[in-house]
C-alpha cells in the first residue's frame, strides 16, 4: 500500500540530510507548511510536490511515484527503449558504443541490466558460465559472480569493493529495493585477495588476465544531461578505457 505522500516526501527529505528549514528556504515555502504537509495536516499541490521533489533531486520514477500518492497523474513518461519514441535515444547510444571500438562499453539501465553492448565487450565475457549471459544480463552480477569475470580479475579485492559501494551509494540515494537486494546478494559473494593500487594508480583500475598477461582498465560512466522520460533518465554507459599502451595496443590487434 502506498504512503500519504507527505510521509514519502519526508522520507526523502531525511535521506537528503535536510532540515525542514534547509529545505523550505530552498523551495521557498514556509517551514510551517512543509511541515503541515509532511504530517498531512496540508494537501499539497501537483506543482507543490514537484518543487519539492526537484530541490530534493528525486529521481523521476519516485516523482510520479509521489504525484500518484498525492492524488494527480504522473507527468514524466516512460517510454520504451525499443520503441518508436525512443529511437533517436537508441540510435545516439548505439553509435557511442561503435563508435568507442576496440574498447569496451555497454549500456545499463537503473539496475545494471545489460541493455547492449559493443563487440569489444565479448572479450571480457569469454569463458563465463552460460546461465550469466542468458537475458537480463546484469553486469554487476556478472562481474563479480565466481562464475563470471572474478576468476580473471587480478584485482577482485579492490574491485568488488569499489563496486559495492558504488552499489551502496546508489541504493542509498534511490531507496531503490531492488538494488537492495542486488547489494545483498553481490555482498554474499566471496571477495578475493587482490593486491593494493599500485602507487601510479590514480583511479581504481579493472585488471584482467588474459593470455598469460593482463588488461588494465578505467571507466567513465555517462548519462543523459536532461532527461524528462523515466526511461532515459535511468540510461547510462559505462565505456572502459585503456589504462597503459599495452592494453590498447592488444585491443587494436584482436580488432584487426
Amino acid at each position: 500500500m502506498t504512503q500519504p505522500v507527505g510521509v514519502l516526501l519526508r522520507e526523502w527529505r531525511e535521506r537528503r540530510r535536510l532540515s525542514q528549514l534547509e529545505l523550505s528556504i530552498q523551495a521557498e515555502i514556509s517551514t510551517r507548511h512543509l511541515s503541515f504537509v509532511e504530517t498531512g495536516r496540508a494537501k499539497p499541490t501537483s506543482a507543490m510536490i514537484l518543487r519539492l521533489t526537484e530541490q530534493l533531486d528525486v529521481p523521476l520514477r519516485e516523482r510520479n511515484t509521489l504525484l500518484l500518492a498525492g492524488g494527480y497523474a504522473p507527468v514524466y513518461p516512460q517510454g520504451r527503449l525499443d520503441g518508436p519514441q525512443l529511437r533517436a535515444v537508441r540510435d545516439s547510444l548505439r553509435q557511442v558504443l561503435v563508435g568507442h571500438e576496440p574498447f569496451p562499453a555497454v549500456v545499463v539501465d537503473r539496475w545494471w541490466t545489460m541493455l547492449d553492448a559493443n563487440a569489444p565487450v565479448g572479450l571480457l565475457t569469454a569463458g563465463v558460465a552460460a546461465h550469466l549471459l542468458e537475458p537480463p544480463v546484469n553486469v554487476l552480477r556478472l562481474s563479480l559472480h565466481p562464475e563470471g569475470l572474478a576468476p580473471r580479475i587480478a584485482n577482485l579485492e579492490q574491485w568488488r569493493a569499489h563496486l559495492l559501494s558504488r552499489l551502496e551509494r546508489q541504493a542509498r540515494s534511490t531507496g531503490d529495493a531492488k538494488l537492495d537486494e542486488l547489494l545483498a546478494e553481490l555482498t554474499a559473494y566471496p571477495g578475493g585477495t587482490g593486491p593494493a593500487p599500485a602507487e601510479h594508480d590514480v583511479v581504481v583500475p579493472l585488471r584482467i588476465r588474459h593470455d598469460g598477461g593482463e588488461l588494465r582498465f578505467f571507466s567513465i560512466t555517462a548519462v543523459f544531461g536532461s532527461p524528462l522520460d523515466v526511461t532515459v533518465e535511468e540510461l547510462a554507459i559505462e565505456s572502459f578505457f585503456p589504462a597503459d599502451a599495452a592494453t590498447a595496443e592488444a585491443l587494436r590487434a584482436v580488432t584487426a
